[in-house]
């Protein structure tokens, strides 16, 4: 699969595939278009694990990150069983500070020994998202990259070794890495109203973290979301992702 040319026609998101490991900053971070894809996905019998990499403590101004982490993994947990993604992981690194390195390729590197993955799935790691906006997360700008060599190390059995005697061998079925709200899409995924309002459920469900901002409707943004990709990709609805090669 090669990258199509930016401002070219998206093309379909190839879908013959059964497992999916989807790998985000923050609770919220697939909701925003992502989820509505994951629901097509569990639909069609496909598995589904969705991994966070902080837990969301510093994502809400009035809450404690003690408090605020256990209440936004409760809320992830939920958003995944809206759209059918049994599985929810989460690792430790912290919300707001993420850091490119070895800590955190390797512990991305075991979870992709681990749960071998067919695709793996995140959102945008440019510095602007898909229509502009303010500058994209730090946590974000970080995750995309150290992802992207986390797929060549799980399969590289000579990168994090320690791993292999722990009895996590290494994986190198992993076809391509989707990026969603990327400014340079390349793919799509149809969706129908089924997977539209089951996307808008799976964000619905981050409710505290909604109330704390202002104004946003999520109804509107993501319908409008899915319609604008829809006619840059000639169907209804859609979501639109960046795609690597892996």
């Amino acid at each position: 699969m090669t990258q199509t040319t930016q401002n070219s026609a998206p093309r379909p998101l190839p879908e013959d595939w059964e497992r999916v490991l989807a790998v985000v900053a923050h609770p919220d971070d697939l909701e925003f278009g992502a989820s509505s894809a994951i629901h097509r996905w569990t639909a069609q019998g496909k598995d589904v694990v969705e991994l966070l990499v902080t837990k969301g403590e510093a994502g809400i101004d009035s809450l404690d990150p003690g408090a605020c982490a256990s209440l936004r993994m409760a809320e992830q947990r939920a958003s995944a069983a809206a759209v059918g993604a049994a599985t929810v992981e989460f690792l430790d690194f912290p919300d707001g500070t993420l850091e490119y390195g070895l800590p955190l390729r390797r512990a991305l590197a075991g979870a992709i020994r681990r749960h071998r993955p067919d695709v793996v799935v995140s959102i945008n790691f440019r510095e602007y998202f898909d229509g502009g906006g303010g500058f994209n997360h730090a946590d974000h700008r970080v995750l995309g990259p150290a992802l992207l060599d986390a797929v060549r190390d799980a399969a590289n059995r000579w990168v994090f070794i320690e791993q292999l005697v722990e009895g996590q061998e290494p994986w190198s079925g992993v076809r391509f890495a989707a990026f969603g709200a990327s400014p340079s899409a390349t793919h799509f995924v149809e969706l129908d109203e089924d997977d539209l309002a089951a996307g808008i459920a799976s964000l619905d469900a981050h409710e505290v973290y909604l109330a704390n901002l202002d104004g946003f409707d999520q109804k509107t943004f993501l319908r409008e979301a899915a319609v604008r990709a829809g006619e840059r990709a000639g169907v209804p609805l859609a979501t639109l992702f960046e795609v690597f090669d892996t």
